[in-house]
């Protein structure tokens, strides 16, 4: 089942695609593993991020800002 559409921003300013400029997004979680804590078997504690995948490309985008903001939106 595909994730409902969602709008984004960080303070006042409106997230678009950076190659086709659409506004609306999936959002997953993301982890951003590093070498030497998957080496160590302590994956589990590096960094995540906020990944944006544009609705219409496809075109994966990354936050690790935890200001973004997320917001409902209509197809």
């Amino acid at each position: 089942m595909a994730r409902k559409p969602v709008k984004a921003a960080v303070g006042d300013v409106w997230i678009t695609c950076q190659i086709c400029r659409g506004e609306l997004f999936r959002e997953r979680g993301v982890m951003l593993n590093s070498a030497g804590m998957e080496f160590m078997k302590m994956a589990w504690a590096d960094e995540t991020a906020t990944g944006l995948i544009c609705w219409h490309c496809g075109y994966v985008h990354l936050f690790a800002n935890r200001d973004i903001r997320l917001y409902k939106a209509e197809q």
